[in-house]
């Protein structure tokens, strides 16, 4: 099993108090702190205001970041969680994706979901569609990135995107192109989009969740007639890690105040373990089949979390 985790963007409101000209520095020490930590992969979101409510706080735009941390990391794979399909023309995104992989040496990794956040659609003025119409994006953007990444002059006609012999150079250093995560765990649309397009799939917010829509996506690779074992299965989730019950209660008094919760609401709806419950909770996942965790750390500021998690839990759930 690998593992991942977040820098502080300022999404999760982990750049309150922190002036302006100090928070990219804290973002760049945030990730040579994860690659240092051994971490796999750095993750970013893919939001414009501050969740759960909107504020007047600094949110990074996710691609703007990707290139930045391409240049001030090493090692780590980068990725994004998840990026915002309806955002952006797929094919600016197939483009800008080829450009940071390149500036990374090869280390992207490119996420890619429908959108939800509909206070962002609106305040950005871009037209909000109905689910399904925001999944078709999906699925014709997943097609547009693989010829983006794979034709000379590359070629699409769609409902929402067309090309008409787009150049994209340079290519990926990544053979056949950079793994596409596709994220979401809609067990009629977006699995079956994961199944004929997706390199990784990243779903579930419990370990039978996990097994559930596994199952599901094995069923819709028969179906497409796709090997179910050739996609990577990963899970994302909020999370606070205590050494023991004291720490992770105290912990949970900070992330809770950060989301305007209490302590027992904050750890009934996150993953709030101490070392041995996540060693053990980790492990099942890692049984049902996910190769990889995504983690955020609510207390970002001290990195206690992070750097806990790193040395006493990884270690015991790698492969």
């Amino acid at each position: 099993m690998r593992f991942g985790t977040f820098v502080p963007q300022g999404w999760k409101m982990d750049q309150v108090g922190r002036p302006v000209a100090e928070q990219w520095p804290h973002i760049a020490r945030t990730a040579a702190l994860i690659e240092e930590a051994g971490y796999d992969s750095l993750w970013v979101y893919d939001h414009f205001h501050t969740h759960p409510v909107p504020s007047q706080e600094s949110v990074f735009e996710a691609w703007s970041l990707m290139a930045a941390l391409a240049v001030a990391t090493d090692r780590v794979r980068l990725g994004q969680m998840c990026t915002c399909v309806p955002y952006r023309p797929a094919s600016l995104l197939g483009k800008i994706a080829l450009s940071v992989d390149a500036i990374s040496g090869g280390r992207l990794d490119v996420g890619i979901g429908a959108g939800w956040s509909v206070g962002e659609f609106k305040g950005y003025g871009y037209e909000f569609p109905p689910a399904g119409v925001r999944l078709d994006m999906l699925e014709e953007a997943a097609q547009v990135l693989i010829a983006m990444w794979t034709e000379e002059l590359a070629t699409f006609s769609g409902d929402h995107y067309r090309l008409d012999g787009a150049i994209a150079h340079p290519k990926s250093l990544q053979q056949p192109y950079p793994p596409l995560w596709i994220a979401g765990g809609g067990e009629k649309r977006t699995l079956k989009i994961v199944a004929k397009y997706g390199d990784h799939a990243n779903f579930g917010d419990s370990v039978e969740s996990f097994i559930h829509k596994s199952n599901v996506l094995a069923g819709h690779c028969e179906a497409v007639g796709r090997d179910f074992d050739e996609i990577g299965r990963s899970v994302h989730l909020m999370s606070v890690i205590g050494r023991d019950e004291a720490d992770l209660a105290a912990k949970l008094e900070t992330a809770a105040i950060r989301r305007n919760s209490t302590p027992s609401a904050f750890a009934a709806e996150h993953f709030a373990r101490t070392v041995p419950q996540a060693i053990e909770e980790l492990g099942r996942y890692r049984d049902a089949g996910a190769d990889e965790m995504m983690l955020y750390f609510y207390d970002m500021g001290a990195h206690d979390s992070l750097e806990l998690f790193a040395a006493e839990v990884a270690p015991q759930l790698r492969d």
